[in-house]
């Protein structure tokens, strides 16, 4: 533990002062390795800095997908769950058109799950249209309506590469421990 906190400490301030120290070996491809540099140290100490903010999300954001299938399937006892009345229709419809669009783009498709397609706040709707499933989960519906709210908003700049100000930091620590309490 100790050495984790002086790893990240060591990355605090490297990133801080725009230096590599070198105590971690880099994962970085030969690409990477050209084109990082030539970004600006101020950019890039941005960048570390947010990337934690961008890892807490990723954890959240995967986990609450993964409560809503798991909840889901078990609740209405089959893993087709997304083709009964559970998801409203206007995701099922806005979620198409987000596999249309990435189909047509030519990249390689996420997943085949259509659950990976939906945003955030259309996880928060989920559990909140099926509280039936979720009410012996979370503690309030109304909560995890105004958490979700709250999360979706810091979301926004983390997954849209702007910085976060620090009473977002804060905010977004807040509200990770509100969400993790509405489900004690």
């Amino acid at each position: 533990m100790t050495n984790q906190m002086l790893a990240d400490d060591l990355l605090r301030i490297g990133a801080a002062h725009g230096v590599d120290l070198g105590h971690l070996a880099s994962g970085a491809n030969a690409a990477e390795d050209a084109y990082y540099p030539q970004f600006p140290a101020r950019i890039r100490a941005e960048a570390h800095r947010m990337a934690r903010h961008y890892e807490l999300f990723y954890c959240l954001e995967v986990s609450v997908r993964d409560l809503v299938n798991v909840t889901l399937t078990e609740s209405k006892g089959t893993d087709d769950w997304w083709a009964t009345d559970c998801v409203p229709q206007q995701i099922k419809l806005d979620v198409s058109g987000r596999i249309k669009a990435e189909i047509d783009s030519g990249v390689s498709r996420r997943s085949d799950d259509e659950l990976d397609f939906t945003t955030f706040g259309e996880l928060g709707t989920i559990i909140v249209v099926n509280w039936n499933s979720f009410g012996g989960i979370f503690t309030s519906k109304k909560a995890v309506e105004k958490v979700v709210g709250s999360l979706n908003s810091l979301r926004n700049p983390i997954a849209h590469c702007c910085p976060l100000a620090e009473d977002e930091e804060v905010r977004l620590s807040l509200a990770l421990r509100d969400w993790f309490r509405l489900m004690e």
